[in-house]
């Protein structure tokens, strides 16, 4: 199938595959006698892992390496790793979940201060000492 077909059917571009492939973590398809690409299912299986892997914002070299182990049919090293990689994800989310409560809760009461007239120096520079 052509670069086209392939990116369509992953709801990618062809830019992307090009750049997985610069990247070296899909390899490189036959050529058909026109000179264009000629993608197998092999490289819509890679591809899906990898897109897939990178959707839960996992870094490019980790995902790489973890679609080129499925590919070898290492899957149950995959699995392994990727249990530890989404504890990870998680635990990082949760903290700038929090992260992200604690500023609303300050952006709001900050706009509540506003609201009352009081001077945004004081407010926005408040507990910065404390901190510090």
């Amino acid at each position: 199938m052509c670069i086209g077909e392939l990116a369509e059917r992953l709801g990618t571009t062809p830019h992307t595959v090009r750049f997985y492939e610069r990247l070296g973590l899909v390899p490189a398809p036959e050529r058909s006698e026109n000179g264009y690409r000629d993608y197998a299912e092999r490289h819509v299986s890679r591809l899906r892992l990898l897109i897939g892997l990178r959707q839960l914002d996992l870094p490019l070299d980790q995902a790489g390496e973890l679609a080129s182990l499925c590919a070898e049919g290492r899957c149950d090293e995959v699995s392994e790793e990727l249990r530890i990689a989404l504890r990870e994800k998680r635990a990082e989310l949760a903290r700038r979940m929090d992260e992200m409560r604690y500023l609303d809760g300050r952006l709001a009461h900050l706009a509540g201060q506003l609201d009352t007239g009081e001077s945004p120096r004081e407010l926005v520079t408040l507990g910065k000492e404390e901190r510090g």
